[in-house]
């Protein structure tokens, strides 16, 4: 029998904001890495605009650092541990960073709507175990994130029904854009019979697109 250890690799779990995505990732019982904690900070000059107008494009992959989510990626995967920073949504602020561990697993899940855009990297990095992009229906999932973000309170309420109604409209093109960069479209139960075969060792990482 093999005394090697056993490769630690990510599921990158992907899907429109309000899909269910944290929720799904709470229930596995693995590490999850926040995603979302990756997003550039409000005064960021790179930050992009909706189109037509002044609000920041906080659905743009440019409004996020996938270069440091790699890194945190693969720092986990070599090491099982690494420094991942804090963000507050509701002031567009990182307020603080914390140490990130995930044990002995040979799994965990990131998540994030931006998880898609890191597919074919974490595949050529040969850390990749699964990558999937959870969907359901568009007014599903317009009332999920709505009730979510105000009862957070990540952001005002005029700029979040704006947000809503554009997403909402926009939710298909958005899960064929994650399935053309490599995440495979699936509905919750789906998506936990994915894990839990991830889990056990049966990969099923996404061939190159």
């Amino acid at each position: 029998m093999s005394s090697l250890p056993i490769p630690t690799r990510v599921v990158l779990l992907a899907g429109p904001s309000g899909s269910g995505k944290s929720s799904l990732a709470a229930v596995t019982g693995l590490p999850v890495l926040r995603l979302d904690d990756f997003y550039k900070e409000g005064d960021d000059p790179s930050l992009p605009l909706v189109d037509g107008s002044a609000d920041i494009d906080w659905d743009s992959p440019q409004s996020w650092d996938a270069d440091a989510a790699v890194a945190a990626i693969v720092e986990l995967c070599r090491t099982a541990r690494t420094h991942v920073p804090v963000y507050d949504l509701a002031t567009s602020s990182r307020v603080d960073s914390e140490r990130f561990d995930i044990g002995r697993t040979p799994l965990f899940v990131a998540e994030g709507i931006f998880a898609a855009e890191i597919v074919s990297r974490c595949r050529d990095l040969d850390v990749l175990a699964d990558a999937l992009c959870l969907r359901g229906r568009p007014s599903t999932t317009f009332r999920r994130r709505l009730a979510r973000d105000l009862r957070e309170g990540r952001k005002s309420v005029p700029f979040l029904l704006r947000r809503g109604w554009r997403l909402m409209r926009s939710e298909r093109a958005i899960v064929a854009r994650q399935t053309e960069l490599g995440a495979h479209p699936c509905a919750k139960d789906e998506a936990l019979g994915r894990l839990a075969a991830a889990a056990a060792g049966r990969h099923r990482t996404p061939a190159a697109g």
